[in-house]
């Protein structure tokens, strides 16, 4: 009988969920992926230097469940690395290497059990415990302690961006500022936080409006001076009951405070859902090189951006890049297509995938052609060829179509 563990599809996706993820470092990605282990460096203003970051990770992940029900959807992999090591990064790569992961207190000794002290990323973390989910401003301010006086970066945990945050750390400290936020263009901006922008100054931002201001979306990046913990304490909670940072941002400005625009510039990407996950995953694969270090036998056909992990083996197979297959994998008689990536320890046979994300210890068997799909750890799918009863082990809110 066929087993699968908490399936979901959305036509025809499909999104199994378990738990845990192998814990990586850097070392383990640096080869294939374009990112810099060493941090930025360019005129930087004494009087201004960011030397902090902020990682807001204290969310409960409704969007991601069932995923969440047992691991933060920042520990859930992209291109088989979790969002938060991509976060982590970035913000080094913007110079800043002392960084506070803000945490639910369910999930604080996941995150300290993960990435620890973060010196396999070449960071000093430390974690700060947000008692309970009272919006992003309140995370914000439970780090005052850690920040003090000096200004920071804030960066939540469920964003990524192409480029970076060198140019908005650039921009803040260049300038006689309290606030600078990294915008991105948007077709529909209501389900985010708006700002708008006269003479290259943030006058006015807003919280998910129904008739929004402007299309320039909030990206959730952040650098604020210690002006805004204060301001933080000024506002009163929103309709939903959070104290939200954009009244907090508003209410600077409404004192007078000069706050700046950073557009980005690249992709940004929102992985707050499932969706968002398999595209952040296209993204990241579009950066891979290629590097095919695994066994691949002589019948097998590989084309394009392939990275195969050294103790990864592929037969009789057809591999068509960007695609990335991680340690101990095994790739029988599949076809895989563009932008899927295999996590560690994955066994697929007799499969065709595209545009799917397949997370470490997951079996496959003949199955497809399968497109958009998402695999957590450790579920087990398999189509049998004879028209046996089905057998499912099924997370909470999941859907199944067949």
């Amino acid at each position: 009988m066929a087993s699968m563990a908490a399936l979901i599809t959305l036509r025809n996706q499909f999104l199994v969920g378990s738990w845990p993820p192998h814990r990586r470092g850097v070392d383990d990605f640096n080869a294939g992926y374009p990112h810099k282990t060493a941090r930025s460096h360019y005129s930087r203003h004494e009087g201004r230097m960011l030397v902090k970051a902020v990682v807001l990770c204290g969310g409960e992940g409704t969007r991601m469940r069932p995923f969440t029900y047992s691991q933060p959807k920042h520990l859930i992999s992209i291109a088989n690395r979790p969002a938060i090591e991509w976060i982590i990064d970035t913000i080094r790569d913007g110079g800043i290497d002392d960084i506070a992961v803000v945490v639910s207190p369910s999930t604080e000794l996941i995150f300290r059990d993960y990435l620890q002290d973060g010196s396999c990323f070449s960071v000093n973390l430390s974690y700060i415990v947000q008692e309970s989910p009272k919006g992003l401003a309140h995370a914000v301010q439970c780090a005052e302690e850690f920040v003090g006086s000096e200004p920071f970066l804030v960066y939540l945990g469920d964003n990524l961006v192409e480029h970076g945050v060198t140019e908005l750390i650039r921009l803040f400290e260049s300038q006689d500022c309290r606030a600078a936020l990294s915008l991105f263009e948007v077709r529909s901006p209501s389900g985010f936080g708006v700002a708008c922008i006269s003479s290259q100054v943030v006058v006015r931002v807003v919280e998910k409006p129904a008739v929004p201001p402007s299309n320039l979306a909030i990206c959730g990046i952040y650098v604020f001076s210690s002006d805004i913990f204060p301001a933080i304490e000024r506002i009163e909670p929103s309709a939903r009951g959070e104290l939200e940072i954009t009244d907090a941002i508003q209410r600077l400005i409404d004192d007078g405070g000069h706050v700046v625009p950073h557009v980005v510039t690249g992709w940004w990407k929102d992985v707050g859902k499932p969706k968002d996950f398999i595209e952040a995953n296209q993204l990241l694969l579009e950066s891979l090189e290629l590097c095919v270090s695994g066994k691949v036998d002589s019948t097998s056909v590989v084309v394009g951006q392939v990275r195969v992990s050294s103790t990864a083996r592929v037969e009789r197979s057809r591999l068509q890049g960007p695609l990335l297959i991680g340690d101990e994998s095994r790739v029988l008689d599949s076809s895989l297509r563009p932008n899927v990536s295999i996590g560690r320890g994955v066994k697929i046979r007799g499969c065709t995938l595209r545009d799917c994300v397949v997370l470490d210890g997951a079996r496959m068997v003949n199955l497809g052609p399968i497109q958009e799909a998402f695999v957590g750890c450790n579920s087990d799918l398999e189509k049998r060829e004879k028209a046996d009863p089905m057998s499912f082990v099924i997370g909470d809110g999941s859907l199944i179509r067949l």
